[in-house]
């Protein structure tokens, strides 16, 4: 349940809701927004039963969240969050592009791909430093090699750096070099990874597992949530369906249905998304017609010759064009690209 405090709500009134929280072992997590604060109660809220809560001082009303993902439900927070990565916004006004070669493949490569992304207005360069692939056989990565080459070309290009963790252990290290911390389609219910991220304070960039449904993907979002990281940005990147012309089928409903039902911002992933390049194009506009707060794309100087997704992936004048349109797109709903 959700106890919204009253716009003139003291702190100590706000405390004292939380300290009865406390006392009943239930978690308090407390969301003040700009005219009031909102509780989340976290648990079991049978003990609450004979507890009326709604006549202690300062408290507006009492909601009942029916969503198993409390924390990350539009009812818990109606407000749309804000991501702030070093001075970079994801969820207002302004469209983020994240933009860079599926893997780290060597120095040339890489300053190769942030020169040409940042020029063209990208705010983030991604890059795998480890793989997660399907052959045991193909490129896994230059691992921390590849995160310091990562983040050489941040101090070069001044991009803030989004790069996938695979594991619990590959976490620390991952931080280090990182800004954001992805979490790939394969681990979006590797649990014990999502709360040991939780416990950091790093943006997480969590991504729709290949098969998951939108409360299945909120719920691993949840997981995040509930260990006290608030820095969740979801990003839709395709489900696998009986379609086998397109790598994935791109779900671009999720958007305002995730709008709807969360005020997590969302991405969308059309390379993923749809495996093939001429299709990056026009599913990144529809993308953010559909009211999506950046885009994720696989930008190569040779995808001809890229050890991993070059097929989906846009050269650096491809790149340069897309965003050219993506702006007019987003002059007409109201929004900037920078």
């Amino acid at each position: 349940m959700v106890i919204v405090m009253k716009p003139n709500a003291t702190e100590k009134q706000i405390s004292d809701v939380s300290n009865l929280l406390s006392s009943l072992d239930l978690g308090a997590h407390i969301s003040k927004g700009e005219e009031r604060v909102v509780i989340g109660v976290i648990g079991d809220k049978k003990k609450l039963h004979d507890k009326p809560i709604e006549l202690m001082d300062g408290v507006e009303k009492v909601v009942p969240i029916v969503e198993s993902y409390k924390l990350a439900s539009r009812t818990f927070n109606p407000v749309s969050t804000v991501i702030d990565v070093d001075g970079v916004l994801i969820g207002d006004k302004n469209i983020v592009i994240m933009a860079g070669p599926c893997a780290v493949e060597s120095r040339e490569q890489l300053f190769e791909s942030a020169e040409a992304v940042k020029k063209s207005g990208a705010k983030f360069l991604r890059g795998g430093a480890y793989k997660p692939r399907t052959s045991p056989y193909s490129f896994q990565g230059l691992e921390e090699e590849g995160l310091k080459m990562l983040y050489e070309a941040k101090r070069y290009t001044g991009l803030k750096i989004v790069t996938e963790v695979m594991d619990i252990h590959s976490i620390d290290v991952v931080s280090k070099y990182a800004d954001v911390l992805q979490i790939g389609a394969r681990n979006m219910q590797n649990f014990s990874l999502l709360r040991e991220i939780g416990r950091s304070d790093m943006p997480v960039l969590l991504k729709r597992g290949i098969a998951a449904t939108i409360e299945e993907w909120l719920n691993a979002a949840e997981y995040i949530l509930s260990e006290g990281n608030e820095n969740v940005v979801l990003c839709e990147r395709g489900i696998r369906t009986f379609e086998t012309y397109t790598r994935n089928t791109l779900d671009l409903s999720a958007v305002p249905v995730i709008k709807k039902l969360s005020h997590l911002p969302i991405i969308v992933d059309p390379s993923h998304g749809t495996g093939k390049s001429f299709l990056v194009n026009s599913m990144a506009k529809a993308a953010i017609a559909a009211g999506a707060d950046g885009l994720i794309i696989e930008v190569h100087p040779d995808p001809q010759n890229a050890l991993s997704d070059g097929a989906q992936s846009l050269t650096p004048m491809e790149f340069d064009m897309l965003t050219k349109e993506i702006l007019s797109i987003a002059n007409a709903i109201g929004r900037d690209f920078e």
